[in-house]
C-alpha cells in the first residue's frame, strides 16, 4: 500500500478508530487519543502486510484492540504497584461538542467488565460490527464473542439496573 492510499483509508476510518477506542477507554479521551495515534503508527508500520480486500477498517480496528489489550495489561501491572491509583472521566469536552457527561453512567459501567467482555460490547453495539467480524478482529472464535457479549450484557443490565 503506498504512503498517500494508507493517508486515504486513515482519513475516512479516524473518526470510527476514535470511537471505539474512546468507548474501550471508557469515555477517557487522553488515553483513547495516544491509543489511537499508536495504532496508527502501528498500521502504517505494517502496511505492507495489508492486502487490499475493502476491509481496512476491521485490519485497523484489530491494530486498535491489540493496542488497547497491551495497554491495558501494562496499566494494571502499573496498578497493582500503586493500588492507590484513581482514573476518572474527564471532565472537559470539546467546545460546542456533547456533553462530557452525555454517556458516564454507561462508561462507569463498562469500566467495570473486563476488556475482552468491554471490546465484545463496544464492537458490536457501537460499532456495528457482527459477531463473525469481531471473532476476526478479536482473533477469539464466534463462540466466545458470543459469551463475552451474554456475560457483558447481564453484567451491565445488573450494573445500569435495566429489566429484561
Amino acid at each position: 500500500m503506498t504512503r498517500e492510499a494508507f493517508i486515504t483509508y486513515v482519513e475516512r476510518e479516524q473518526g470510527a478508530l476514535r470511537g471505539f477506542l474512546l468507548a474501550l477507554c471508557c469515555g477517557n479521551k487522553d488515553d483513547a487519543d495516544d491509543l489511537a495515534q499508536d495504532a496508527l503508527v502501528k498500521a502504517y508500520l505494517s502496511c505492507a502486510g495489508y492486502q487490499d480486500k475493502g476491509r481496512f477498517r476491521s485490519w485497523l480496528f484489530k491494530i486498535a484492540h491489540n493496542t488497547f489489550l497491551n495497554h491495558k495489561a501494562s496499566q494494571k501491572a502499573m496498578e497493582s504497584i500503586d493500588d492507590k491509583k484513581f482514573h476518572s472521566l474527564p471532565l472537559g469536552g470539546d467546545e460546542g461538542g456533547p456533553s462530557p457527561f452525555q454517556h458516564q453512567e454507561l462508561y462507569l459501567a463498562l469500566r467495570t467488565l473486563p476488556p475482552k467482555e468491554r471490546s465484545a460490547i463496544t464492537l458490536f453495539y457501537l460499532s456495528g460490527y457482527n459477531i463473525k467480524e469481531i471473532a476476526r478482529i478479536t482473533d477469539t472464535s464466534e463462540d466466545a464473542v458470543k459469551k463475552q457479549l451474554s456475560r457483558g450484557r447481564d453484567k451491565l443490565r445488573e450494573i445500569l439496573n435495566i429489566e429484561n
